[in-house]
């Protein structure tokens, strides 16, 4: 049985990667799906997958750092589907790698503006829609760089410290409303970002690898695995908890 049919979840990011992986495990819990993302052909290739899983999805190009973009999705998904029970705030860049003092100002706009601002501006316009049925969950994607210091990646590392300290407020501002608000914190994650972290060079990502004590990259199918679990009624006690799926990373 499928415990999330006739339900509808929203995954920003979701034409590769991670954003792909809980799109498509939303869909096998039979959600219907909105791929928000940048990049179109990915964005659709996503809900072509969704499809062939015979379960309902559509696309809609947006750029999560602007207000208007992000209204205007919602707006789109509520046209189609009605409601929005689930959101799973995905959409993410790493930036330039550097120390502080070689970073420039316009990379630091740009990443804060994606991977903190653009959460707010959805949990902003997802949750008038949750309170009208008193009910609904979103999992901002942070990162394991949002729990501790990584050296030349300033920006990234602020960004995601960001995540966790929005989700953990706007958690208890709806704690009592039947709306959950969480985090998942990946570790070091075989998606399209590590590959430009490491720009394919295959000790590069032996080095990644190192920094896991399970002593292997996640997949991206582990994270989402977990996103739509804390999403799910099985996680109902669960609100304002930046879950680190990371492979030990933290233990550490």
């Amino acid at each position: 049985m499928k415990a999330m049919k006739n339900r509808v979840a929203l995954v920003t990011g979701g034409g590769s990667g991670i954003g792909r992986a809980i799109s498509l495990v939303f869909a096998r819990e039979g959600a219907k799906v909105a791929v928000v993302d940048m990049n179109e052909a990915g964005g659709k290739e996503t809900v072509s997958m969704i499809e062939k899983l015979n379960e309902e999805a559509f696309f809609i190009k947006a750029d999560v750092s602007k207000g208007k973009e992000v209204e205007a999705m919602i707006k789109k998904i509520i046209d189609k589907f009605g409601k929005l029970d689930y959101a799973a705030n995905n959409a993410g860049i790493e930036g330039d790698q550097g120390s502080i003092i070689d970073q420039t100002e316009e990379n630091w706009d740009k990443v804060i503006s994606i991977d903190l601002k653009g959460v707010w501006l959805c949990m902003k316009y997802e949750l008038p829609h949750m309170l009208k049925n008193n009910y609904g969950a979103i999992v901002n994607t942070a990162s394991v760089a949002g729990l501790a210091g990584f050296a030349g990646i300033s920006p990234y590392c602020a960004s995601k410290h960001g995540v966790v300290g929005l989700t953990r407020t706007v958690a208890l501002e709806y704690a009592k409303t039947g709306i959950r608000i969480n985090a998942v914190c990946p570790g070091v994650i075989k998606t399209p970002m590590i590959d430009r972290f490491t720009h394919g060079d295959p000790e590069a990502e032996k080095g990644m690898m190192a920094m896991e004590p399970v002593g292997r990259l996640g997949k991206p199918e582990e994270i989402a695995e977990a996103v739509v679990w804390l999403c799910s009624d099985s996680a109902s006690f669960v609100t304002g908890f930046p879950m680190a799926v990371d492979g030990g990373f933290m233990a550490a």
